[in-house]
């Protein structure tokens, strides 16, 4: 089903939201469309959500989701203009349902995730009394600019296996905020003279659990702080990753970078084998006390 804006799908496609976890995907174009949302079915989602630009053309794997038209590009959008369409749709749904929220050639794993469903993450995170899960998005790129200028190469992807560091977050009163950081690492570490200060983070509240009120801000956290957390007060908690193209993709299509970025391959490059297990042993994810 198709819907004409984030503000109708909010008013009439709530059944699509009435069963979680639902996935939602933004995409910015269609690369990598389609292996997203077939990653998204693999996974378990309930329902999967894709919100594009006016005019993208849908991929075959798209057929039967709802399809949403967001103008990420148009005045107020980018990050901003993200965190608006997730908070309409935060107060579509139940409370209490998941949302996971990606972009198209990002693939979403965590712990055990070739055995076990969201669902089942889920269930144990909410056992937990956790309403939300931190993830630490991973850059995947191409290994060869020559055969792949778009950066993207899923056949045999690379990303950093080292060069990930964290700060201490603080809030607008200068006061330390319990449990939260500031993560850092991967291209947009290394190539930081292209992109901008505000997206070169790269930890992200991707899987939610909606409440009354709860908002995401532009800086993509989430108004209640204790979701922004990675952790509870007595343990560790679940993490997830996010294997993303987006960086990438970004660096090599900007008029400004591509012709300077020529190579993504350092001495930290490992190829990346498409399983939860390389990215816990790296410490890129937390298996937390689930077994």
């Amino acid at each position: 089903m198709r819907f004409s804006s984030v503000e109708a799908f909010g008013r009439e496609g709530r059944a699509h939201l009435a069963k979680g976890p639902v996935a939602l995907i933004f995409a910015e174009d269609g690369v990598e469309l389609g292996s997203t949302l077939t990653h998204c079915a693999g996974l378990g989602f309930a329902a999967t959500v894709v919100l594009h630009p006016p005019g993208l053309e849908m991929p075959a794997e798209a057929e039967g989701l709802a399809q949403v038209v967001c103008d990420m590009d148009g005045p107020g959008n980018g990050p901003g203009g993200i965190a608006a369409a997730l908070s309409r749709i935060f107060a579509a749904a139940p409370a209490g349902t998941w949302i996971y929220w990606g972009f198209n050639a990002e693939y979403l794993f965590f712990p055990f995730c070739e055995t076990r469903s969201v669902g089942e993450l889920l269930a144990f995170h909410g056992e937990e009394r956790r309403a939300a899960m931190m993830a630490t998005v991973v850059d995947l790129y191409a290994g060869d600019l020559d055969r792949f200028p778009d950066g993207v190469d899923r056949g045999a992807p690379l990303f950093d296996g080292r060069g990930y560091y964290a700060l201490d977050r603080y809030g607008a009163d200068g006061v330390q905020l319990e449990r939260q950081a500031d993560i850092f690492g991967g291209l947009r570490w290394r190539f930081e003279d292209h992109v901008p200060w505000t997206r070169r983070r790269i930890d992200r509240v991707a899987l939610v659990q909606t409440a009354p009120g709860l908002v995401m801000r532009p800086d993509l956290t989430l108004s209640d702080e204790e979701r922004n957390t990675s952790a509870c007060p007595w343990h560790r908690n679940l993490t997830a990753a996010i294997l993303s193209f987006r960086a990438a993709k970004a660096l090599r299509s900007s008029p400004r970078s591509r012709p300077l970025v020529r190579d993504f391959r350092w001495s930290g490059s490992v190829p990346f084998g498409w399983s939860s297990r390389e990215l816990m042993e790296r410490g890129l994810m937390e298996p937390g006390q689930w077994f």
